[in-house]
């Protein structure tokens, strides 16, 4: 089971949003404690809530897609929906493009359910790393991704001119803070020494146990890879701890060649 602010985080939704489809009855909680009111979801009630968010996408009323799901909708007639959407899409700005591939991503989740995928455990040692954060207003991508490419950027321009040994690649992790507030860090393990860090943080990563799973494809593309790591640590009765991380193996000019390991410290 999952806390509200757990499975908002898995499903790169807000919390104010699921707590508004429980009241209006779209997306019940699997759970909720009779003496506190907290609200507790499965991981397989993400297939509801990502249909949910696919059909909103696609323009349709919370009252539509009630009915719709109602009917049961398939994922390709989901699909038969996307495809007519995407021709406006196309002649839209580049942000409706950004938007599109969104619900590409929701979509492919939605496929993805029941097929299996290649989860490694490993160790992940301590590492010390500098770092640049940022604030995001939640873990959708509309959200996250406007910070976390500055960020990058910036932490690459910062590097030269630093008194830093790079020793490993760009990893970059996610803490909530609030509801609907994720801390955002854009990071480099480092050999540090005592000289001008150019205004970069330092952070000490903990060893820890993780899920991991190696995502190929642009990041913007990440949900349903993500949401495979999620579902299974839930089959394997694990639990999620400590902050997700991503940890890029390459970064091609081409992002669709882009190669990145996906890391979720266990409980």
């Amino acid at each position: 089971m999952f806390s509200i602010g757990d499975f908002a985080r898995h499903g790169r939704v807000s919390v104010r949003m699921l707590r508004h489809y429980d009241a209006i009855g779209l997306l019940r909680p699997a759970r909720v404690d009779p003496a506190s009111g907290y609200r507790s979801y499965t991981a397989g009630q993400l297939a509801r809530l990502n249909r949910i968010v696919a059909l909103k996408d696609l323009g349709f009323t919370l009252e539509q897609v009630a009915t719709l799901l109602a009917d049961e909708v398939t994922a390709e007639q989901v699909r038969g929906m996307l495809a007519l959407r995407r021709a406006k899409l196309e002649t839209a700005l580049a942000e409706g493009a950004a938007r599109l591939a969104q619900v590409e991503a929701r979509l492919r989740t939605i496929e993805d359910q029941g097929r299996l995928h290649d989860v490694v455990v490993k160790e992940l040692p301590a590492m010390r790393v500098v770092e640049l954060t940022g604030v995001a207003a939640g873990f959708a991508p509309e959200a996250i991704g406007p910070v976390v490419r500055p960020l990058c950027a910036e932490l690459g321009r910062r590097l030269p001119l630093a008194d830093v040994t790079p020793a490993g690649r760009l990893t970059c992790y996610y803490e909530q803070r609030a509801e609907d507030e994720v801390v955002v860090h854009a990071a480099i393990p480092a050999s540090v020494g005592s000289g001008d860090l150019n205004g970069l943080a330092v952070a000490d990563l903990p060893a820890a146990r993780a899920a991991t799973l190696v995502h190929h494809g642009a990041i913007d593309g990440v949900l349903p890879s993500w949401q495979a790591v999620v579902r299974w640590i839930d089959d394997q009765g694990f639990t999620s701890a400590g902050p997700q991380r991503e940890l890029y193996l390459d970064c091609p000019e081409d992002p669709a060649g882009w190669v990145t390991e996906l890391q979720e410290p266990l409980g």
